[in-house]
């Protein structure tokens, strides 16, 4: 038997989900246009996500996230690593490969994208920071799922290390590379990811990537 859903709080969901690093403020014709709602729907689950905080209206009459999301971010971020740890591992692969740089981890049946550094050409793609996606799609989610103890299908794509590169394991313009981090313990931490366009990130490309890749997660565990 599947979960059961509730209509209005998928609405709601959808409603904060359609904010982004890239519309950061909404009006209310675009929360319709972007979630499929009447405007008289958003407009009422909007003010009611605003009593408690998820919402708030600026004085231009827009939208955007309230305080609360912030604090229930900051929630579930203090069971990983902090941005402080991980960002000079991500900042250490993009100087040396010219590529984004991703970690991922697992929530739930989902795997969020908890810290990137992106390049200037990869932002139309790709995950933003905090974004929540599906476990079947991509070489982290791949990864995630047999390093947490899931079967998976093909072991043959990992090397010795637990490594996966692909081409387009998501999106067709995108190929990328992914290997898991570990704390010193043996438990799984999350993915460290490179991904960049298919075009100048090839499997040689990938190949070469993979070593300092590889260190870098040894090195996150530690």
């Amino acid at each position: 038997m599947g979960a059961m859903r509730t209509e209005s709080v998928e609405r709601a969901m959808s409603i904060l989900s359609a904010f982004s690093a890239q519309q950061p403020e909404l009006r209310l014709t675009d929360l319709a246009r972007e979630t499929g709602l009447h405007k008289s729907t958003v407009l009422r689950i909007a003010n009611s996500m605003s009593i408690y905080g998820f919402m708030q209206r600026t004085p231009r009459g827009r939208y955007r996230l309230g305080p609360s999301v912030w604090r229930l971010g900051q929630i579930f971020a203090q069971d990983y690593p902090s941005r402080e740890a991980v960002a000079p591992t991500l900042q250490k692969l993009v100087k040396a490969t010219g590529e984004t740089a991703s970690f991922y981890v697992r929530a739930g049946e989902d795997r969020v994208c908890l810290y990137r550094e992106t390049v200037a050409d990869l932002r139309p793609f790709g995950a933003e920071e905090g974004m929540r996606l599906n476990m079947s799609t991509g070489v982290s989610g791949l990864v995630l799922r047999r390093f947490s103890g899931e079967e998976v299908a093909d072991l043959s794509v990992f090397n010795d290390n637990g490594t996966v590169s692909s081409d387009a394991p998501t999106i067709p313009e995108i190929s990328a590379v992914a290997t898991p981090v570990f704390s010193a313990s043996g438990a799984l931490i999350g993915a460290l990811t490179i991904s960049g366009l298919s075009s100048r990130f090839d499997a040689a490309t990938r190949q070469k990537a993979i070593p300092l890749l590889e260190d870098l997660a040894r090195s996150m565990g530690k």
